[in-house]
């Protein structure tokens, strides 16, 4: 039987130690407030500031609490420094084999009508133009289980003071990329990516990048130029993989690979990869990674088809925590709610790498009280796990931040000024 009381205060002493990583060098208000926030989220599993407040169990008005969160969203200014000690914090979890997934999202608020520089978004859930954001994510997966964490994320309005384009928001994270990560570290696109501009980016920086591509693209195959679609259909697959889908379904791909370049990079050598078995459309995939084993093809096919993971991860985020349902106003509310809840989902990825290896992670997977056993994607069972046993607690979170009582001689030298003495 579980000892919840012990589990659970491991647990949120685990968070706070985490947080202090993270905040080490802020005032003494804003690690308590980055604390209450992070806990409160993970305890709740909401965006929803009440919901958060009501985990804090502090011991004054709800309304209060909610009004200091909200103030401390608007006015939290060191967002970069944030992000930067959060890197830090989790990037023992990263190698050589890490691979960068990104990809761009949306958050709908079609019914929202006040929320600060809204505009026109494709809603990738129904395919409908509604209101909203774009957002401009990446993930790295974790060494050994692949867990998506999010090691990038930005809130954008095309209305906003300063946009650009979007093309111009995607540069942004893959220099951010650049900046924090190996070149040998793969970046995977979806075909959502296959512009110039990408190629124009990576090539001349040699990093590592996998993309699916349309079959309209122009290549050069062997000194001809041809439409990559009409290049695919010279081959019909060499080699085999047995794919398991993330539906669980197994399917049996053909795989092929063969070099060829781009019309506008005639001097970098690619490599493009046909994969057939995953739907009526052979998928095709442009890369600059070679290898003189043409099994390269097969570990390009399955580095790429990991990238479901971030949209586990999108999944997760809006429906475990109602992301898009926040109820904050201001755009730079939402960006540093979205930052936190993005270090919280992160936290939960550390844990899910230590899934078979802590006593601890284990017992908060057992306290979700899985009915079918533990899926790849671990990430429900410790967010379930952690808000079951925070939920049995009633004390809050000041004892974590208890101030060193005065000494006899402080307290006299204390006396002494106020009195004049």
């Amino acid at each position: 039987m579980l000892n919840y009381n012990t589990l659970a205060h491991n647990m949120k002493r685990g968070i706070f130690t985490f947080c202090k990583k993270l905040s080490s060098d802020f005032s003494k208000p804003q690690q308590k407030f980055i604390f209450a926030m992070i806990y409160g989220l993970i305890a709740s599993q909401s965006s929803y500031l009440a919901k958060i407040a009501r985990k804090l169990n502090e011991k004054i008005a709800l309304n209060k609490t909610v009004e200091r969160l909200s103030r401390n969203l608007m006015n939290f200014d060191n967002e970069e420094a944030l992000r930067e000690n959060y890197l830090r914090a989790i990037e023992n979890n990263f190698d050589e084999r890490t691979v960068l997934i990104v990809d761009d999202g949306d958050i709908a608020k079609e019914c929202s009508q006040k929320l600060e520089s809204l505009c026109e978004v494709r809603d990738g859930s129904t395919g409908e133009i509604t209101t909203g954001y774009w957002y401009a994510g990446v993930t790295a997966l974790t060494a050994t289980h692949k867990q998506p964490i999010p090691v990038y994320g930005k809130v954008y309005s095309s209305v906003e003071k300063g946009y650009t384009s979007n093309n111009s928001e995607t540069i942004q994270s893959l220099e951010y990329l650049s900046a924090h990560f190996p070149k040998d570290n793969i970046r995977a696109l979806d075909r959502g990516y296959d512009a110039g501009y990408i190629y124009d980016y990576f090539l001349p920086r040699e990093e590592k990048f996998i993309v699916r591509t349309v079959g309209n693209r122009n290549c050069i195959f062997k000194g001809k130029t041809m439409l990559v679609s009409n290049v695919s259909k010279k081959f019909k697959g060499k080699y085999s993989l047995d794919f398991d889908s993330k539906n669980g379904k197994k399917t049996k791909c053909k795989i092929s690979i063969t070099p060829i370049t781009l019309p506008k990079h005639p001097d970098k050598a690619l490599n493009l990869v046909v994969c057939r078995g995953l739907g009526k459309q052979p998928l095709m995939l442009i890369t600059n990674l070679t290898s003189d084993d043409q099994r390269l093809c097969v570990t390009i096919a399955k580095v790429y088809l990991m990238r479901w993971r971030i949209e586990e991860f999108y999944k997760f985020k809006k429906q475990g925590f109602g992301f898009e349902k926040f109820l904050v106003r201001s755009l730079k509310s939402i960006r540093n709610l979205d930052l936190l809840l993005n270090i919280a989902i992160g936290y939960i990825g550390v844990l899910s790498e230590k899934v078979n290896d802590s006593i601890e992670v284990k017992e908060v997977v057992e306290a979700s009280k899985r009915l079918y056993g533990l899926s790849k994607f671990t990430f429900y069972a410790i967010s379930d796990g952690l808000a079951e046993i925070f939920g049995k607690l009633y004390v809050g979170l000041n004892s974590f931040f208890v101030q060193r009582a005065a000494s006899s001689d402080e307290q006299l030298r204390l006396r002494l000024d106020f009195f004049g003495g």
